[in-house]
């Protein structure tokens, strides 16, 4: 499948709950959760090399609608509440239609 549509996220952790916040989004990956979806075609946790309280969230979607219609549910919605609890200030978010890159781990 194609990306049509994605976005990088950037979290702030609250003060030494960085690990603890790109576990828990990497949980997103597990069956059932919104990653897990078979139009979720990239799904990328980093932490920065010099603030391990600030973590980049990278998505790539068959669509915008898809991604919208997965994060409407519950799970997804259950897991940006987790989410919430563990940043300490808005996230700068950045959408973007990919045109081509590389992959691999």
């Amino acid at each position: 499948m194609k990306v049509r549509y994605g976005f990088n996220a950037t979290l702030t952790a609250k003060p030494g709950q960085g690990e603890r916040l790109a576990g828990l989004l990497l949980t997103g990956l597990d069956e059932g959760s919104p990653a897990a979806s078979e139009h979720c075609v990239v799904y990328l946790v980093c932490q920065s090399a010099s603030d391990p309280d600030v973590v980049h969230v990278t998505e790539g979607w068959t669509s915008e609608e898809e991604h919208h219609r997965v994060f409407a549910g519950e799970a997804a919605q259950a897991l940006v509440a987790q989410v919430q609890e563990l940043v300490a200030a808005e996230s700068p978010y950045t959408d973007y239609v990919p045109v081509g890159g590389k992959a691999a781990f």
